[in-house]
């Protein structure tokens, strides 16, 4: 199956849902569905040619949202530590825009990594226990718990609607903007990065461009029950190893504060991933080098 001819985005200005509404609409129809308090981010949409409805998820009113997409994929996510609020947001919203897109032929909800239960530097396999990653962060209490709540609804939506769904669960995703892109910036300003004292901090952070490219089989491999599935890098890589990396590339001497109070390693097995959906192409070196040249040109070396 390849992309039909009208694809809709959830959550199109944040950070991994605006790079592949960007890219998908070189390839068909692309509406982005976002509350849109970014001006600038639907300016640069619109000029791509993707088009743009506001709708607030947390409310749930679609009304204004056409129901007649090919496919849907939700990277909408909201973060504001507020129970009730992200509760309603996340796992409220897309049942909301499950139930009004059930008659597209597929649907992908992208989740995360966070929801496994910390565990060392196991590579964590789709069937392995869920927990609360995130709990640690004072300031992302909500984050794990509503990422598993938002699956648990995905799944029971694919079952009631018989909408075919692939559940993704993300791991680091970076390009312009992401987790290594704030260390870029720590790095620059001379702070201490925070890594867990269970070191050392491993990841899969994988390339925007990676992710664009992998959603229409992801959504190719939508099933009722849900297909889930590691969404991640080819790499595991460190924290320490890439802000390393990094400040090779400023001339800046990483320093690293080792704490307790920080996420653990989350590496995943990609067994199922390069089964299904095939392989990332962008190598996390040239991927980070990438994020310099975007963010701080000035800087490289």
């Amino acid at each position: 199956m390849t992309l039909g001819n009208k694809v809709l985005v959830a959550g199109a200005t944040g950070q991994v849902g605006f790079p592949v509404a960007l890219a998908l609409a070189a390839q068909t129809e692309v509406w982005a569905l976002a509350r849109f308090t970014d001006a600038d981010a639907r300016r640069r949409l619109e000029e791509a040619g993707v088009r743009c409805v506001a709708a607030d998820l947390a409310v749930g009113d679609l009304s204004e949202v056409p129901t007649d997409f090919t496919e849907v994929a939700n990277f909408s996510v909201l973060k504001s530590n507020n129970w009730d609020v992200d509760l309603d947001a996340n796992v409220g919203g897309l049942g909301s825009l499950m139930s009004h897109c059930r008659d597209a032929r597929a649907f992908l909800h992208c989740s995360s990594t966070g929801v496994y239960q910390p565990n060392g530097h196991h590579a964590f396999v789709e069937t392995d226990p869920l927990g609360d990653n995130h709990g640690v962060w004072g300031f992302l209490s909500t984050y794990s718990i509503c990422r598993i709540a938002t699956e648990a609804m995905a799944r029971w939506c694919a079952r009631q609607l018989q909408l075919p769904t692939t559940i993704a669960r993300l791991n680091v995703p970076y390009g312009e903007n992401g987790w290594p892109a704030m260390h870029l910036e720590m790095l620059l300003q001379g702070h201490a990065v925070p890594v867990h004292t269970d070191a050392p901090s491993l990841y899969n952070p994988i390339h925007d461009e990676d992710v664009a490219a992998m959603v229409p089989r992801m959504l190719d491999n939508a099933s009722v029950p849900a297909t889930i599935v590691n969404w991640g890098g080819e790499d595991v890589v460190s924290i320490e190893d890439w802000c390393t990396y990094l400040g090779k590339l400023v001339g800046v001497e990483p320093s690293f504060q080792p704490t307790d109070q920080t996420i653990e390693s989350v590496t995943v097995d990609l067994s199922k991933m390069h089964e299904l959906v095939g392989h990332p192409a962008v190598s996390w070196q040239d991927g980070f080098r990438r994020m310099v040249e975007a963010r701080h040109p000035e800087a490289l070396r």
